[in-house]
């Protein structure tokens, strides 16, 4: 079986610059973007990983010089930042480094929180938000799957949407969505949630996962009219977590209005702040 391949970016070949620096002969650094540890061997012309690739000093500077992208190694040896562009938005989508797990940007726009956490923290952010998390679980938007595979921990299934496929190309690069590719208990629908929900039974979830681009650029899962289909596939009983964006901030504040207003249209019963989410949590 070949290595694994290398994945990489700055905050990991830091610590290997670091250690030449001091001239050692070994560091600890990691492969796969901080989602484990491992020990690597220096030399003169580069870095011999543990798994039975090499780099050298050369690839690993021009990936320690760039301070937003993450780059994954070919069989060839040569290394190429994770990013594509995609035909179904035309936008670019990018795997963007943080000293944790990577977050997206969609059109030069982050969808995790970075400032003061971490992808994955924020995450868990919003999981906890909608705790107890179990029963069937709908993920309206896959994103880097980091919901679906913490969801996926205690939901008996979930299902996680996807409007591009450029996206989950990304994702297959990504150590830390390995998760929505592995988990018996995730299946994944590749489509416009917008059209994808008209399939779902009515009251066929325990808990929905709502964290959706912008408004600027997804206003359609803001609209009443998709509140009415998230409340209708929502068991009597059961809660939806809707991600807004900072309720401090004016855009922030006035969003959040709009959505607790058009979500008690929908029919949600008791829709409250979960600040620490940046969102609200809608009763069926």
């Amino acid at each position: 079986m070949p290595p694994s391949p290398l994945i990489l970016s700055r905050y990991q070949v830091k610590d290997l610059m670091r250690a030449r620096k001091a001239e050692s002969e070994s560091a600890e650094t990691s492969t796969d973007l901080n989602r484990t540890r491992t020990t690597a061997q220096l030399h003169a012309d580069g870095v011999a990983f543990a798994n039975g690739t090499r780099a050298s000093w050369e690839q690993l500077t021009e990936i320690y010089e760039d301070e937003t992208h993450c780059f994954a190694q070919d069989a060839d040896g040569d290394f190429a930042k994770i990013m594509t562009f995609s035909a179904t938005t035309r936008r670019a989508v990018v795997l963007y480094a943080t000293p944790k797990a990577p977050t997206m940007v969609l059109a030069g726009f982050p969808m995790h929180r970075i400032k003061n956490t971490d992808p994955w923290a924020d995450t868990q952010t919003k999981i906890r938000a909608a705790s107890p998390v179990s029963g069937e679980v709908l993920d309206t938007c896959t994103g880097l799957g980091y919901t679906a595979s913490e969801a996926a921990r205690t939901a008996q299934h979930v299902i996680t949407c996807e409007l591009d496929p450029s996206v989950i190309e990304v994702c297959a690069q990504n150590p830390w969505s390995q998760g929505i590719f592995d988990n018996p208990k995730v299946t994944q629908k590749i489509g416009d949630i917008l059209d994808l929900i008209e399939d779902f039974d009515d009251g066929q979830f325990n808990r929905i996962i709502h964290d959706p681009p912008t408004v600027a650029m997804a206003g359609d899962l803001y609209s009443g009219a998709f509140y009415r289909e998230l409340a209708r596939v929502t068991r009597k009983g059961g809660r939806l977590f809707h991600y807004i964006g900072d309720p401090r901030s004016d855009i922030g504040s006035r969003t959040t209005r709009g959505v607790v207003r058009r979500l008690q249209e929908a029919g949600f019963r008791e829709v409250r702040p979960a600040e620490a989410a940046y969102g609200v949590i809608a009763t069926r």
